[in-house]
């Protein structure tokens, strides 16, 4: 950078640090706020705010899993254009949440082949009609139902679904030659877990995805998880599924037992603030967690 230009935008910084209504020029002038981190063979995964995106990127090739919000995915172009300018070649959504879907809009007109389980572009479609936001959703225009694969590159990337968990149309999304798999929000590491019963989540049969899961991976996989509570990472192996397994199992346990002794919903929300049997999982939200269950026993 030019010394004028260095000392203009220093002095376009400084006044913007003065003065906290104009956050917006930090954010211009700063570099982007997300961290990629590198995992094997030209996989990463995006941290900064939502559910966390994994990326497939060489000077040749380009792969997008999830896209939280539409500021945080022009973020991640951004980082992405320094190695490859290219038009992607495939964008997956592990599900149709916001926070893993919205930043979609920023791959408009750039995106190859974009794809989803049929049922989560049923409800990405349902929820933008709800809130009149279709003119500003890009939707999958390639859709699945049980397995669906695509070569990119060296890499084979490869969608599963199990059945009903979190919503009803999860994915999970496998990089194979690196052993690689985006679990989306079927994996909330040692935090309570959003249980969407309007988009047809299940906890009995999430905890046979997760089981699923184990049977269809090997131990040499590395997870990538949509979400993670304080202090733990959104990375980790297939005990971690096996531990959100077992949390999804004592929930229903939970719920069950107190369902026999008469209780009401209102007195075990009152009591409760973790779920016996499985106390690393903790932090705000096991509300969501018992009405879930609550409704499904």
């Amino acid at each position: 950078m030019k010394r004028r230009s260095f000392l203009q935008s220093s002095a376009l910084l400084a006044g913007a640090t003065l003065m906290p209504q104009q956050a917006w020029l930090r954010n211009f002038l700063l570099p982007p706020a997300g961290n990629l981190t590198t995992i094997r063979r030209n996989i990463s995964f995006y941290t900064e705010r939502g559910g966390t995106i994994v990326t497939l990127l060489t000077p040749e090739h380009s792969v997008v899993v999830d896209t939280q919000f539409p500021d945080q995915a022009g973020n991640l172009l951004a980082l992405m254009k320094e190695t490859n300018a290219k038009p992607l070649d495939l964008l997956v959504n592990t599900h149709h949440h916001g926070d893993h879907t919205a930043g979609n809009i920023a791959f408009k007109g750039m995106v190859n082949t974009h794809v989803a389980h049929a049922n989560s572009l049923a409800n990405q479609e349902r929820v933008a009609k709800e809130r009149d936001q279709l003119a500003e959703t890009l939707l999958p225009g390639t859709t699945y139902t049980d397995k669906w694969s695509q070569r990119v590159g060296d890499e084979t990337v490869s969608l599963h679904y199990f059945g009903p968990g979190h919503t009803d149309g999860d994915s999970m999304v496998h990089f194979e030659e690196a052993n690689v798999v985006h679990t989306g929000d079927l994996m909330f590491n040692r935090r309570f877990p959003y249980v969407d019963k309007t988009a047809g989540a299940d906890i009995g049969n999430w905890i046979e995805v997760l089981r699923q899961a184990r049977r269809t991976f090997d131990r040499d996989t590395f997870y990538v998880f949509g979400h993670s509570g304080e202090g733990y990472p959104v990375t980790g192996t297939s005990a971690d599924l096996k531990a959100m397994a077992h949390f999804l199992k004592m929930s229903l346990r939970y719920v069950k037992k107190a369902k026999r002794r008469g209780d009401t919903l209102e007195q075990l929300l009152e009591k409760t603030t973790m779920i016996p049997g499985a106390p690393e999982y903790k932090g705000s939200g096991v509300e969501r967690v018992l009405k879930a269950a609550w409704e499904e026993i």
